[in-house]
């Protein structure tokens, strides 16, 4: 059974960090393309990030050079490291992962492509 479980959100202020932490069980995480999104009050849930089996990344274009998506295999688990947080970036955060085969080096932002989703952790980012 898959299960994926975020954690590390919390209320910082802006220009702080975050580092979130998924943590999977039920399949590898080197074996299924993951990724994180965000849904913000009122707003449609959006990606964020997402790693390739192979290790290949791709963000949404307003957190590049901010955030990093990365795992650790051992641990079986994928973090997202957020650097220089903005009040826009306030959201739930959702951990997703996408069971379907696909190449070593296929990484999507499209909600659609992804079948297992955490319960999400609360970012906020206020002064």
């Amino acid at each position: 059974q898959v299960q994926l479980v975020e954690s590390g959100g919390g209320k910082v202020q802006p220009g702080a960090s975050l580092t979130l932490s998924c943590a999977a069980s039920g399949f590898t995480v080197d074996s299924y393309v993951t990724g994180w999104f965000r849904q913000a009050p009122g707003k449609e849930r959006e990606a964020v990030s997402s790693i390739s089996i192979m290790g290949r990344t791709i963000y949404k274009e307003s957190v590049k050079g901010r955030f990093t998506i990365s795992r650790d295999n051992a641990k079986n688990t994928v973090y997202l490291q957020m650097n220089d947080l903005k009040p826009e970036d306030t959201a739930v955060y959702y951990c997703a992962a996408d069971s379907s085969p696909r190449s070593r080096w296929f990484s999507t932002l499209l909600v659609g492509d992804y079948d297992y989703w955490g319960r999400g952790t609360q970012v906020t980012v206020s002064s």
